[in-house]
């Protein structure tokens, strides 16, 4: 909250605003709002990792390095198409070659960790899997996937932030519970690194929470693709330091819709030259259909929160 006034009055002078070229009747008049403000956590977010970080901290360090990177990549985005004035920033190739790189090297860095390794749970069952080589390209995809469906999940005021803020929260609660039932040397080592992750869950809840009493309807500012490429790196980066990928589909839903809607559309579209949704994403199409953004906001939080409180449940009975 103390950080988010000034920039976003630096943003405004920077002249920083939303390009819309191709927009649904309810937002023409979003044209020229301050984009970028995705700094707003970012920055908070950083600034608390550095104060309360405590002992061993590789994890949450190389969790807070895989989110700025998205977040640079998000930020040449945004910076060209305020620059030069338009809806398209990095070609799509561009974009897709820079996450690949950042997501090829988040993957190698969890497949050679001695605290990550290659096995991962299964929620529900209480047990987990040793995938050996498979880790590689379910890793991988888990980076790509997330952060493009965080990405497409980012189209209304509030949307993003309110869904990622709360599966953060539900791994937040993951994190503490695998910290404080830590007894034996190696997992009380582990338990370190973790802790350390929690805290920089935490810090961008926090964060988040401060964005979003300036991105709330109506939006004062946008978190540009600087905020949901970054957000989809963390929220990959936590579920797979914590050996949790596959809660992503859970715990992600709002996320997974958001995804599943624009292959579904784009698919049925190129095959039988039709539309199954008004628009995608999803949440374009409940607008479409008269939805308005704080009752589809709402609507996304409450299926979020509730996918949550089950994959918890899942993960800690």
């Amino acid at each position: 909250m103390i950080v988010a006034p000034p920039i976003i009055a630096l943003i405004k002078k920077a002249k920083a605003k939303q390009t819309i070229l191709v927009y649904v009747e309810q937002h023409k008049d979003k044209v020229g709002t301050p984009t970028m403000g995705g700094l707003i956590f970012l920055i908070s977010a950083a600034l608390s990792c550095l104060f309360f970080w405590q002992g061993e901290k590789r994890l949450a360090l190389i969790a807070l390095i895989v989110t700025f990177a998205y977040g640079l990549v998000g930020g040449l985005d945004d910076l060209i198409k305020v620059v030069f004035k338009r809806n398209l920033g990095l070609r799509p190739y561009q974009k897709i070659i820079s996450q690949a790189a950042i997501a090829a090297l988040a993957t190698y860095f969890s497949y050679s960790s001695e605290y990550i390794g290659t096995a991962i749970s299964l929620p529900f069952l209480h047990t987990t899997v040793e995938l050996s080589y498979w880790y590689l390209p379910l890793c991988f995809i888990a980076y790509i996937a997330t952060t493009n469906c965080v990405n497409l999940t980012d189209g209304l005021d509030g949307l993003a932030g309110s869904t990622s803020a709360l599966y953060l929260a539900a791994f937040f609660t993951i994190a503490v519970f695998t910290f404080s039932s830590a007894s034996d040397l190696g997992r009380t080592l582990y338990a370190e690194e973790v802790k350390n992750l929690a805290v920089f869950i935490a810090a961008l809840i926090g964060g988040l929470i401060a964005f979003l009493w300036f991105n709330s309807h109506k939006a004062k500012i946008f978190m540009g693709d600087t905020g949901s490429l970054a957000l989809g790196g963390a929220c990959a980066a936590v579920a797979i330091f914590m050996k949790n990928p596959l809660s992503i589909l859970l715990v992600g839903i709002s996320f997974v819709l958001s995804g599943i809607s624009v292959i579904i559309q784009v698919v049925v579209y190129k095959i039988k030259k039709r539309r199954v949704f008004l628009m995608a994403p999803l949440h374009h199409h409940l607008e479409m259909r008269g939805n308005s953004e704080a009752k589809i906001v709402s609507m996304y939080s409450i299926v979020t929160a509730i996918a949550g409180v089950v994959a918890v449940l899942g993960v800690l009975q």
